[in-house]
């Protein structure tokens, strides 16, 4: 394929679902598809989605939600990105400081917490007179702020009334739960593997036991950038996205992850997710919706539009903003294009979660 000379920028937040573009990196991926690829690790969502957006980055390791704020201008930010794939499915996980996990009843076996049980609890804090419990998600339109309001209101609470949420960017949410800021967080592995190995903290439930395979986040590029250039390095990443799925790949997966964005952190809290694992006090949970890559790079609106749903559910996107228009990223003409490239099959569809109002 001839390309331009110009080296691509993309971003990404350091979490585990990144490992596609860590992968497609190290293992010269880029390169074997004709592009040149520089990976900028951001410090958190709202600068990565500010970098696209004015041109400084030409592509991004993107939450699911965030092309749909884009295309809508949610937090005064607008920009007409284009999603060339997914990457990754299910990851992010639910958790609570030990003194609330203690009182919602969080089972020492890693059984997730059902949302009543979780209400309850909420509910005797108030009713005792304590301040409402906090929990953070990682960004205002992050599919782990509407996965946990689903969540909540599954449980019969408001989220916008019975509690507060905040934001804190995945890196700090360990420290900010140490130092007693929020009561828990909802934030992409493995940043909860890691609270709770440190024993700050108890994992309650992941994204994939409230919606199982959900996806997770997508790769898009800016407006204006050459097809060609997308498709290589969309092709490069289901290439990666093949690779992390052989359980053969997953020490040396584990290894680049530690090396390249998580060199403090224990090697085994990094391999967790990757192998689908979760810590509890009675030893270790195997994840019955684990992060896979694979079957997530086909990024499909109707799973998009179901996050839109959830915006719209919580009243973040206007009524006057038709569905096409918020919707206009999800396009599957690049993904094709780079799939055709490799002999990719189209990955099967999602099924979507089901709806219970508070």
């Amino acid at each position: 394929m001839d390309l331009p000379d110009r080296v691509l920028r993309i971003g990404y937040v350091p979490l585990a679902d990144a490992a596609p573009l860590i992968v497609a990196d190290a293992l010269g991926l880029f390169r074997q598809h004709g592009v040149a690829v520089a990976l900028s690790e951001e410090t958190a969502w709202a600068a990565l989605r500010d970098r696209i957006a004015h041109g400084l980055l030409d592509g991004a390791h993107m939450l699911a939600p965030m092309p749909i704020a884009l295309a809508c201008g949610l937090g005064g930010v607008r920009a007409a990105v284009s999603v060339g794939a997914g990457i990754g499915r299910n990851g992010n996980a639910f958790t609570l400081s030990l003194d609330l996990a203690e009182e919602a009843g969080l089972a020492e076996d890693g059984t997730p917490l059902p949302a009543a049980a979780f209400a309850a609890a909420v509910r005797r804090r108030a009713a005792a007179g304590r301040p409402p419990v906090r929990l953070a998600a990682v960004f205002p339109f992050s599919s782990h702020h509407y996965l946990l309001r689903h969540w909540l209101a599954s449980g019969g609470l408001d989220p916008d009334r019975d509690l507060r949420l905040v934001v804190v960017p995945p890196p700090h949410t360990a420290r900010a739960l140490a130092a007693g800021e929020i009561d828990g967080f909802c934030a992409g592995e493995p940043w909860g593997s890691h609270a709770a190995a440190l024993g700050l903290g108890r994992i309650a439930l992941t994204g994939g036991d409230i919606w199982p395979d959900h996806p997770e986040k997508v790769l898009a590029f800016r407006p204006g950038l050459p097809g060609p250039q997308a498709v290589a390095a969309t092709a490069a990443v289901i290439a990666a996205a093949r690779w992390l799925d052989d359980p053969a790949n997953r020490d040396e997966a584990t290894r680049l992850l530690h090396a390249r964005i998580f060199p403090t952190m224990a090697a085994e809290t990094v391999r967790m997710p990757l192998a689908g694992l979760t810590p509890c006090p009675a030893g270790i949970r195997a994840l019955p919706a684990p992060m896979r890559f694979r079957d997530a790079t086909l990024a499909r609106p109707e799973a998009a539009a179901w996050w839109l749903g959830q915006m719209r559910r919580w009243g973040h996107v206007p009524a006057s903003i038709p569905d096409s228009g918020a919707l206009a990223a999800y396009g599957d003409g690049i993904w094709r294009a780079a799939a055709a490239l490799l002999g990719e099959a189209e990955p099967e569809t999602v099924t979507l979660p089901q709806e219970k109002a508070a």
